[in-house]
């Protein structure tokens, strides 16, 4: 029996990518080993920063080394975005890009057969459907990921995704519904929504999130819905009541900002100003006063100034933000702010990220004190460790009833 060894780097979607192809490869008959030499290593990469390529070759360099004579499988958006650099590479066997993942087991298994074609890419904006949405869930501990949406039809300019993931398609609501109601009979009492780009949901299939929602919040069983991410002004008014009237939806919600800057939210192709993002908090807050707001900042895009980065600070600062992703400015090959003048210098980046996430600590910090005392819903995610329902990480003992919604005391 031949072993499979899966590395993912990057978000949930290559998550769930990841869970698709192993499930493939163990109904085929390989072994899907952790943590051990492997005949076969699939890297599952991500091209959203230089750093995260960087980790991506990094563990192509890796699994060479742990068995030289491995067939090595570089997948995901690095594959998808880069296939010719990557294929270069002494290390690299196979390269498989996101439009050709579905097939990954079957080009392998050519490939060990004796087939010397090596790089296998398409065009992403050809794809029409979510390719894999013959299974769309993959877990987390108890907690049920379902993937709804894949791709983006929005260009930030300094966004890399549109081209590694194409165009916005959404799986079937007949098909979402049902595998949620499976989950439901199965005893599951969350499940997290889950996409590239969350709130474009239905926009190619002739309906909407807010009417998804609606058809998943009917379901019995499900006690929780947790959204993974949604764009600030593809928030529909419909949406935003549900969000901020429907207790079965988590009240946790994560808006990226990425800048606080209106002149460097504008280079970047947000169609949003500050002011909407902070009333779009604020309503959220004021309507449901338990919710956790995350957010993702950029730091160092193109003519960032020392002013537009103490606008991000003090927004930052101002809001009740729970916890934040923040991230340094990269070119990405094919995108317009990679073409933009008066970079700013690593040094500058660096600093500007740790004040942030100095920040953030203490962010994290007054949120859960705020919340110290309250009564809240929580899953119980393993023995003794809980995820209340606005994000908070717990560990107390005597919660034993693994995958149960209780209440309990922060």
């Amino acid at each position: 029996m031949k072993k499979v060894a899966f590395i993912t780097i990057g978000c949930r979607s290559n998550e769930f990518d990841t869970h698709f192809m192993a499930h493939n490869f163990r109904q085929r008959g390989y072994k899907v080993v952790i943590d051990e030499p492997a005949d076969i290593y699939i890297i599952n990469t991500c091209s959203v920063t230089s750093g995260a390529e960087r980790s991506s070759r990094q563990f192509v360099y890796r699994s060479k080394r742990t068995n030289p004579s491995a067939v090595v499988v570089v997948t995901g958006c690095y594959a998808q975005t880069n296939p010719q650099f990557l294929a270069k590479l002494k290390e690299v066997d196979i390269v498989v890009g996101n439009t050709h993942k579905k097939d990954i087991l079957r080009i392998v298994e050519e490939y060990l057969e004796g087939r010397e074609e090596r790089v296998h890419v398409g065009n992403i904006f050809k794809q029409k459907e979510v390719e894999s949405f013959d299974v769309i869930t993959y877990f987390e501990k108890v907690r049920p990921f379902v993937k709804v949406q894949e791709g983006c039809n929005r260009f930030c300019t300094f966004c890399i995704i549109p081209f590694a993931r194409g165009k916005s398609r959404s799986v079937p609501k007949e098909k979402i519904i049902k595998e949620v109601e499976l989950l439901a009979d199965k005893g599951f009492k969350e499940i997290v929504l889950t996409g590239t780009q969350l709130t474009q949901y239905g926009l190619d299939i002739g309906t909407s999130l807010y009417e998804l929602l609606k058809d998943l919040l009917k379901i019995k069983g499900i006690e929780l819905i947790r959204l993974s991410s949604v764009y600030p002004s593809e928030i529909s008014s419909d949406l935003l009541n549900l969000l901020l009237t429907e207790e079965k939806i988590a009240p946790h919600f994560h808006i990226p900002l990425q800048s606080g800057s209106d002149r460097i939210l504008k280079l970047m192709k947000r169609d949003y100003q500050v002011k909407d993002y902070v009333s779009l908090v604020e309503r959220i807050v004021k309507n449901r006063p338990l919710s956790a707001i995350g957010t993702d900042v950029i730091v160092g895009f193109p003519s960032e100034g020392e002013e537009d980065f103490q606008l991000t600070y003090q927004l930052l600062q101002d809001l009740p933000i729970y916890y934040m992703h923040v991230f340094p400015y990269s070119d990405r090959e094919r995108t317009k702010a990679s073409a933009m003048k008066e970079k700013v210098s690593e040094k500058v980046k660096r600093e500007r990220v740790d004040i942030l996430k100095t920040l953030d600590s203490a962010k994290r910090e007054e949120f859960i004190r705020k919340n110290a005392g309250k009564e809240l819903r929580a899953l119980i995610i393993e023995e003794n460790e809980l995820l209340t329902e606005n994000y908070i990480k717990l560990r107390r003992e005597g919660y034993n009833a693994v995958g149960e919604l209780v209440r309990i005391r922060v």
